[in-house]
């Protein structure tokens, strides 16, 4: 099982200094790979830990590639009724091209109603907006040419598609991402629960003849008591899951580094 560790690309801790210390000290202690969040139109009385100060979470991570070496790079989740098909495709074929393909791409449908209220977007149709822009994505990274809207193009540059994981909960993103992904990219607060959940996620890839389904776990994990924090690796490892993303919470790079130290203790 990887390790990754979240990076806050909201609120204060998201200032160039802080994200760079912090993807190369991860990079630095072994982590597998880093993974940022993903809002655009936080509302006034909504702002409460971040201020309503996002950084938009493809070009910073096309920023961190360049920062670092060889740490994979996450969205945790890109939110895809938030963006076009097209150029949001070609960004992320970008991203991967010049990341020399560490991409990792977590998407989701979204949840928040001011969000898609501030874009003129119908909530109601995220998830039929999002299997949408799925299918689009895995026809682009599967041809050289594609056609939209009666116009077809050349899809270039086409690097290895990232793995896709698909965020949210049974049963309709197990569907979306036995359908239209790579892997299911499930929160939880511990490992209790999912096995059953997971068994039906892979028993629906099986079942639509596609590769056995990646898992990709986010949760925290005690840090101030070892004991419990490696029982709580143990069982996520039990669950025969690809990566555990470990959410840590921090307000100055100092204390990233000692949190990421003392996972990395663990492990």
């Amino acid at each position: 099982m990887d390790i990754g560790v979240t990076l806050r690309n909201m609120g204060p801790q998201s200032t160039v200094e802080v994200m760079v210390s912090g993807a190369k000290a991860a990079e630095g202690l072994g982590f597998e790979s880093i993974w940022i969040t993903d809002h655009i139109a936080i509302p006034p009385d909504d702002a409460e830990g971040s201020g309503g100060r996002y950084l938009d979470p493809l070009v910073t991570l096309a920023f961190l590639a360049g920062q670092t070496s060889s740490i994979k790079l996450g969205t945790g989740v890109l939110i895809l009724p938030y963006r076009p098909a097209l150029p949001t495709v070609k960004q992320i074929a970008t991203l991967q091209e010049l990341s020399r393909e560490r991409l990792l791409l977590g998407v989701g449908i979204g949840w928040m109603d001011a969000e898609f209220r501030a874009l003129g977007i119908d909530r109601h149709r995220r998830g039929a907006i999002s299997d949408e822009l799925l299918e689009f994505l895995n026809r682009c990274f599967e041809n050289d040419t594609v056609t939209v809207n009666g116009q077809p193009f050349l899809f270039k540059p086409r690097p290895a598609k990232p793995p896709v994981y698909v965020g949210g909960a049974a049963p309709h993103a197990l569907e979306r991402a036995a359908r239209l992904g790579d892997g299911w990219l499930p929160m939880a607060g511990s490992a209790e629960g999912l096995r059953e959940t997971i068994a039906r996620y892979r028993d629906r890839t099986e079942a639509l003849g596609r590769p056995r389904g990646l898992v990709t776990v986010m949760s925290g994990v005690p840090l101030d008591d070892a004991d419990a924090g490696r029982r709580a690796l143990d069982a996520f490892r039990a669950l025969d899951i690809e990566r555990l993303v470990c959410g840590l919470r921090y307000d100055t790079a100092d204390e990233y580094q000692r949190q990421l130290e003392a996972l990395a203790n663990l492990c």
